[in-house]
């Protein structure tokens, strides 16, 4: 008489739907693209959500998600772009926080020597120097910034060559394409065709900031905590090993 049962328990069992893993769509500035592959690949290790990012420059990302695209977190490399998507209501707030810092170099193809700011126009002779778009893209606004600040913008603005974001600019220095860039040294660290020929003073461009938020149009509550899981411990060694500072 058991049997019966036992038939009609395994084929309840059989017609159950499994539990399905959530997926978390990710938009994140080009820059974090080293580090945030290597958190994602641990996180879906350990917690079998999967986890989609979409990188490319935080005002591209940043006007995608106020035209729908179904991001469910948002990581920019600036408060304005953040800023931005916080005004035209399409992230939650009361979610937003600052995840990391960063620092601006000049690279070199190789492995170039030491040097200063200040020689840049000399270092650069008639080639060409390689940034982010300078008036959207935060690493370009950054450079833009400093160049200005440090008297070189009017000197040097003939010869950027402009790429749609900071991984694009690197990879120009990487292959040869321009001899010198402008980049975040994470981006430095995370590309071993370039080297690091100097840092731009702190005093000369606004903090560079990574602000971090839950999107209102996410559909899964795994976005809040895999948000939260980019403050762990683990997270933040990951982030550091990679070139960046890490908030408080």
């Amino acid at each position: 008489m058991r049997l019966p049962l036992l038939a009609a328990a395994l084929i309840a069992l059989a017609t159950t739907p499994a539990a399905q893993a959530d997926e978390i769509t990710v938009f994140a500035a080009a820059s974090l693209k080293t580090a945030l592959d290597q958190i994602a690949a641990d996180w879906q290790q350990s917690h079998g959500d999967k986890v989609v990012i979409s990188y490319a420059g935080s005002s591209k990302l940043a006007k995608q998600i106020q035209e729908g695209a179904p991001a469910d977190l948002f990581i920019s490399a600036s408060t304005d772009w953040m800023d931005a998507v916080e005004k035209s209501g399409d992230i939650d707030p009361a979610t937003r926080e600052d995840l990391l810092g960063n620092t601006l170099v000049l690279v070199g193809h190789g492995t170039p020597a030491a040097g200063e700011i200040a020689q840049l126009p000399q270092l650069l002779g008639q080639d060409k120097l390689a940034m982010a778009l300078v008036d959207s893209v935060p690493a370009g606004q950054y450079g833009k910034e400093a160049l200005q600040k440090l008297g070189l913008w009017d000197k040097l603005q003939g010869q950027v060559a402009q790429a749609d974001d900071v991984r694009a600019a690197l990879k120009l220095v990487a292959t040869g394409e321009a001899p010198l860039g402008i980049v975040y040294r994470s981006d430095a660290v995370a590309e071993k065709g370039v080297g690091v020929i100097a840092t731009f003073p702190e005093d000369s461009h606004a903090p560079i900031t990574y602000p971090a938020a839950v999107t209102k149009a996410a559909d899964t509550p795994e976005a809040a905590a895999f948000l939260k899981s980019l403050k762990s411990e683990p997270a933040r060694g990951i982030f550091q090993a990679q070139g960046f500072s890490v908030a408080p």
